[in-house]
């Protein structure tokens, strides 16, 4: 992601209806207008396939699965993001530009982009009541890592690899990680 040169800060209300007459995809933190970075065609392929799965497994449920052009308003007025996939599965959801209330959220990981969707990023989806599950999912080698909010309301971290299978309890959906990297091609 990279903040836009020489662009004054603008308010939650400009951002809201200036971001979607723009031909690329912003960020907002805070009053800063933070241009979302081109992703490479493994990271398109795994985004898609993670939807598609959701899409055909979820079709006769109540929950919504919405890829990469769906904004995530993480705080009214302050931070709305973009996740590379997020299911929402409460009624309340039903804004057109943005998902308010999401069940699991899912970021492919880019080398530029890792350390902000494991950090600020993640701190700032633990706030949601409704977020059960958060997916990271590699792309230089395959390997995803689920964190899943317990009883307790602690976040716990389970990984996975090539040759597992990951239950989406927030969903209800059993996906083979292989089906995640279907024409992938590591090196």
């Amino acid at each position: 992601m990279v903040a836009l040169p020489d662009r004054p800060l603008m308010s939650a209300e400009e951002y809201l209806a200036w971001e979607p007459t723009q031909e690329e995809r912003y960020e907002y933190w805070d009053g800063e207008v933070v241009a979302m970075t081109g992703g490479t065609r493994d990271h398109n392929r795994i985004s898609g396939n993670f939807f598609r799965i959701l899409d055909d497994a979820l079709v006769d449920r109540p929950c919504e699965p919405y890829i990469a052009d769906v904004k995530v308003q993480v705080e009214p007025g302050r931070k709305y993001f973009y996740p590379d996939v997020v299911v929402t599965c409460d009624d309340r959801d039903n804004d057109p530009q943005l998902v308010q209330f999401p069940s699991l959220i899912i970021e492919v990981l880019s080398p530029s982009t890792e350390a902000l969707d494991r950090g600020a990023k993640f701190a700032k989806y633990r706030q949601f009541s409704t977020l059960q599950e958060y997916v990271l999912v590699q792309v230089q080698q395959p390997g995803v890592e689920l964190f899943r909010c317990n009883q307790q309301s602690q976040w716990v971290l389970s990984e996975y690899s090539l040759g597992d299978s990951l239950l989406l309890e927030s969903v209800g959906v059993e996906i083979a990680i292989a089906d995640l990297y279907r024409q992938v091609q590591f090196s």
